[in-house]
């Protein structure tokens, strides 16, 4: 699936599955707008319905509300005399929300690898996320290492050699149990030693409630730090956008522990509406550097606000 041959598509074609699998049948907003409006006419009601299913959406209380106020006042404007009117409205909205955190990832050049921590609760989709990092930073002519910084999943460390090895990346580890910390340690001086780029380290899946694990991730950082005080240059969390409303809940206890500096969001292919988006970047303004539809190593690209919001905005048989 990674191996170096293989190039991903070209940007269009993520596009387009985007907007097809955010707007599967009649779940979005492309089917709802319409069906808000049968008559033509937009007032109040139909900003309360619009209101209904962007909380629906997991956009969130607080985030629908800063949406429907600046609907209302268009509204109010006399600005919003049919559907098209109200598209282009919500459009605007939505990306006054978005395009503050459209900040692609910059691998800049460090006295020693550029350090980028992976973080997020189990299943979120880490390890994927990692071996498509490892690929694309290849193709970018970076050298990469990997470190196996969950040292408590059996299967870990094997995980992660896979993708080394698909790859052809080396690949830092302990024995099952080891302190995490110190296979960072370890990593670290091989990445500098071997005059390695990037430096991606997978750590445990944690739940964000469990104080001990959290505290074990921020000893991590500070034994890194150690040896360049600006790393980790990069703690990205990997959110599953099907968690709905919980993502954020772990967003926000992640980014009080660590203080993120980066958002991936995986599976919007499966039942997520992708309004998670929406609530973390107006609580939190943590930049959304890639977006996930899918296992292939082309269905992660760089986040693009404007292309997000017109997936949402238009049906998913769509071209354009």
């Amino acid at each position: 699936m990674f191996g170096k041959k293989e190039k991903p598509k070209e940007p269009e074609g993520f596009i387009k599955r985007l907007r097809a699998r955010i707007n599967r049948g009649e779940n979005w907003l492309a089917y709802d707008l319409v069906n808000l409006v049968p008559g033509g006419k937009i007032d109040d009601s139909v900003l309360e319905e619009l209101e209904s299913l962007l909380v629906m959406a997991d956009v969130g209380v607080d985030t629908t509300e800063l949406i429907i106020n600046d609907l209302r006042q268009g509204l109010a404007r006399n600005e919003l005399q049919d559907l098209d009117a109200l598209r282009a409205g919500l459009e605007r909205s939505l990306l006054n929300i978005l395009e503050p955190v459209e900040r692609p990832l910059v691998i800049e050049k460090t006295d020693g690898p550029f350090v980028i921590f992976l973080v997020g609760v189990n299943g979120a989709g880490k390890t994927t996320t990692i071996g498509k990092l490892a690929h694309r930073f290849l193709d970018e002519g970076h050298t990469v290492m990997l470190a196996a910084g969950d040292t408590f999943r059996a299967a870990a460390v094997e995980q992660l050699q896979v993708w080394g090895e698909r790859n052809d990346i080396p690949v830092i580890a302990q024995q099952s149990g080891a302190d995490p910390a110190a296979v960072i340690f370890d990593a670290w001086l091989a990445a500098k030693a071997r005059n390695i780029n990037v430096l991606l380290v997978d750590t445990a899946g944690r739940l964000q409630n469990q104080t001990s694990l959290m505290n074990e991730l921020a000893k991590m950082k500070r034994v890194v730090a150690r040896h360049d005080e600006t790393a980790p240059h990069e703690i990205m969390l990997v959110l599953d956008s099907s968690q709905g409303q919980n993502a954020l809940i772990q967003a926000e206890k992640f980014h009080e522990t660590l203080g993120l500096t980066g958002i991936s969001v995986t599976k919007l292919d499966g039942s997520a509406k992708g309004g998670i988006l929406f609530a973390i970047a107006n609580r939190l303004h943590v930049p959304v550097r890639f977006i996930g539809i899918g296992e292939a190593i082309d269905d992660m690209q760089p986040f693009c606000a404007k292309e997000f919001v017109t997936a949402m905005l238009s049906s998913g048989d769509k071209d354009q």
